[in-house]
């Protein structure tokens, strides 16, 4: 069956915050399920966000809902077990809108994803995030 597997005992981290303000903007905003609240990053080339999971996953989709005008045109999703190097799993290309979007994943084994947003429809490069899921199942 397939849920979301971010959890509390989840390790995330993001490229940046918007002028530092972790209270406004930072990465706990991603995954609160409070439409009123975001992860808005600094402005930069490419902006990421990483998790650590407690134990392995089965990766099957990513969920993301972007501010329309602060989106990517193109990411990547990458994974690895352990201590590996992180290794590609899917290119995706989404959307500049305000919808939850969602993307097939190969199936990947994993207990760390890292997913990168480039080529952001901001001209400064900001990204701003309402929701980020990553759906599948725990092994």
């Amino acid at each position: 069956m397939t849920h979301s597997l971010v959890c509390p005992e989840t390790v995330s981290r993001v490229s940046s915050v918007l002028n530092r303000n972790t209270r406004q903007f930072g990465k706990k905003h991603l995954f609160d399920q409070n439409e009123e609240t975001c992860w808005n990053s600094d402005q930069g080339p490419s902006q990421w966000v990483t998790l650590e999971f407690p134990q392995r996953i089965r990766v099957s989709q990513l969920q993301i809902q972007f501010q329309g005008g602060f989106s990517s045109r193109r990411g990547h999703l990458e994974g690895s077990q352990g201590s590996e190097a992180l290794s590609k799993i899917v290119d995706f290309y989404p959307e500049d809108n305000n919808s939850l979007q969602t993307f097939p994943v190969p199936a990947a084994e994993v207990d760390q994803l890292k997913v990168t947003f480039e080529d952001t429809t901001d001209f400064f490069g900001r990204v701003v995030i309402y929701h980020l899921r990553v759906l599948g199942e725990r092994v």
